[in-house]
């Protein structure tokens, strides 16, 4: 018995890891001229690339990490992966310009069932390699390195051929320019940043509604004109390049901006609170997009109330963020073709407040802690 009677190929392992890394080549301009270039001195896929480190005194650098998540058994279901990328990008980096910073340099970790002993499954991991050069350009970072492991049936999902990926981001920001919650003051604005999806977020209870309502097979029931399962795998919108043009984390910036809220697992309520502590304030938002169509039909499905749904899922908000300059923050965001509306103001009262667009409609209320 050899290593591929197993089910790990190592040829073809090669040339699946051969077309992550040509992608990933392509990613390194988004960092031309800028802190963060990539510097590659072996043109392989497993050479050494590395970034200049002649960063600005008082720099900080940091580093995050998140998955996809059960989204990817979506992707999978609807035999579809050129978008995923975008789902896992947008929750390393968004999440850091929670933190004021802008992130830099992106990696992954892709696990797989197997890849077979021919090139049967390398046209899905071709499809992963497009959406990771689309995403790393809108998030402005390159894709500096990467690891692929088949991990037989230690990778679960739908269909015979599975995947699990996360990433890390390394982030940077002068220290002036971190958050710290301190810097949100009573009677700054929220501007929120609109969400037609779910995001990655709260997609295991999604999957359980459709799943016991609409049976196994669910992502093919039609809903307005479209697969189910479309309108769940529609990629995360990626925020943090206009962000960063309006933060400035290493100096600059066009807005004033006292705090971003990244709008993922816990919601709205958890996720405003969360920058909201250490100042102990609150916030009033009484102008909150709506959630997607799919996002409201799976509330009225699994017969989710709105106090928990705001809990859970984005419902309509991919970011809030805090700013004494409203205007300057929307007028930009329509330059990256960003739809933001003005939701609300800081409070001194410690709880979020909310007017409802989900299934009941009405106020709710929840404290920040």
């Amino acid at each position: 018995m050899d290593y591929s009677k197993s089910g790990v190929d190592v040829d073809i392992e090669a040339k699946a890891s051969q077309m992550l890394y040509e992608a990933s080549k392509k990613t390194f301009a988004n960092r031309t001229g800028r802190t963060g270039e990539v510097l590659s001195m072996f043109d392989d896929f497993s050479g050494l690339r590395a970034a200049k480190a002649d960063f600005p005194p008082g720099t900080y650098m940091c580093m995050g990490f998140d998955t996809v998540g059960t989204k990817v058994e979506i992707a999978q279901r609807m035999n579809f992966h050129k978008t995923i990328a975008f789902d896992l990008l947008a929750m390393v980096c968004d999440d850091a310009i929670v933190r004021g910073a802008e992130p830099v340099l992106a990696g992954s970790n892709l696990d797989v069932t197997s890849l077979g002993t021919d090139n049967s499954n390398l046209w899905i991991i071709e499809q992963l390699a497009e959406g990771y050069v689309e995403a790393a350009k809108a998030a402005n970072v390159a894709v500096i390195n990467g690891e692929l492991c088949q991990l037989g049936n230690a990778v679960g999902g739908y269909g015979k051929f599975a995947y699990n990926w996360g990433a890390s981001v390394v982030w940077l920001a002068k220290k002036e320019k971190l958050f710290t919650g301190k810097e949100i003051k009573e009677g700054d604005s929220v501007v929120v940043f609109e969400e037609e999806g779910f995001r990655t977020n709260g997609i295991t209870l999604m999957r359980k509604i459709f799943e016991s309502s609409l049976g196994k097979e669910w992502h093919e029931t039609k809903f307005e004109g479209d697969k189910l399962g479309n309108h769940a795998l529609r990629p995360s919108k990626i925020y943090s390049k206009a962000l960063v043009a309006m933060h400035g984390p290493m100096g600059g910036g066009s807005s004033e901006i006292h705090g971003v809220a990244h709008i993922t697992g816990g919601g709205v309520a958890h996720k405003v609170a969360r920058i909201l502590k250490p100042a102990g304030l609150g916030a009033k938002l009484d102008s909150l997009f709506s959630p997607c169509h799919a996002m409201k039909y799976c509330q009225e499905l699994g017969n989710v109330s709105d106090f928990e749904a705001y809990k859970t899922w984005n419902m309509g908000q991919g970011l809030a963020v805090v700013t004494p300059e409203p205007d300057n923050v929307m007028k930009e965001a329509e330059r990256f073709g960003i739809v933001s509306r003005l939701a609300g103001a800081i409070t001194n009262d410690g709880k979020i407040s909310i007017e409802s667009h989900g299934r009941d409609g009405g106020s709710l209320s929840y404290p920040v802690k």
